[in-house]
């Protein structure tokens, strides 16, 4: 490998594989981070490699600190990280007093304790470098104190995450180091039923994939190297 090196966690399908393919466009060589389904990633994979050849796949389950030590490692055998994108996530929607412990653990495991672990193992990498830049994937408003019944570990998780960026982009900017979240709105990931939420967006549409891959590869360019600690929300203007 050679050049810029990004991770992207849950890098494969949706959203991380949209800001693979846009990376792989800027010239980053991809380490496409999943846990699970082997068919989708080489797939992934096979598509990236056609923009950016040495781009390599990495099973690991980032909610394991052992999966990410494992993760950095393969993925930093030819140079250092550039960018980390904190993308992995799960989603539940679920009337609170459905919520069972297991999936509230899954929920915030899988959205907020994988960013902690991550950005816990690749800071250092980071700083021993002098410098980087990591990009979480958050949900829009939820800078903001916004009632949300259906999605409550969910939202609490992106929130959390929020505040895991800010305080990295206040602590490592002397090292280098920028630290920037995307939130994304509504967008066509086939996650819930979209068409009962265009009312609600003054755009008068649902965002797409590529439009967060293009808010990943601006805070990821030059052109934001005085950027930190920012959220930038791609919601069309819902919710204002």
């Amino acid at each position: 490998m050679s050049g810029r090196q990004a991770v992207i966690t849950g890098g494969t399908r949706g959203i991380g594989r949209a800001v693979a393919l846009r990376l792989a466009q800027d010239g980053f060589t991809l380490i496409l981070n999943y846990a699970h389904d082997d068919a989708q990633a080489g797939e992934t994979l096979t598509t990236v490699q056609k923009l950016s050849p040495q781009s390599i796949a990495v099973k690991a389950d980032v909610t394991d600190e052992s999966g990410v030590k494992r993760l950095l490692q393969q993925a930093s055998v030819s140079g250092p990280i550039s960018l980390w994108v904190n993308n992995v996530g799960d989603f539940l929607v679920k009337p609170f007093l459905e919520i069972t412990l297991k999936e509230w653990e899954e929920v915030l495991d899988s959205n907020l304790t994988s960013a902690f672990l991550c950005c816990k193992t690749v800071v250092p990498h980071m700083r021993a470098h002098k410098g980087g830049q990591i990009i979480s994937i958050g949900m829009m408003h939820t800078e903001i104190l916004r009632a949300v019944p259906n999605t409550v570990p969910y939202t609490i998780a992106k929130a959390g995450l929020l505040i895991l960026t800010k305080s990295l982009a206040k602590s490592e900017g002397r090292y280098g180091i920028r630290v920037n979240a995307v939130n994304p709105g509504f967008i066509e990931t086939g996650a819930y039923p979209l068409k009962q939420v265009e009312d609600i967006i003054p755009l008068g549409r649902t965002g797409q994939l590529a439009e967060v891959a293009a808010a990943v590869s601006f805070l990821a360019s030059e052109d934001a190297s005085y950027i930190t600690g920012a959220i930038l929300n791609i919601h069309g203007g819902a919710y204002l």
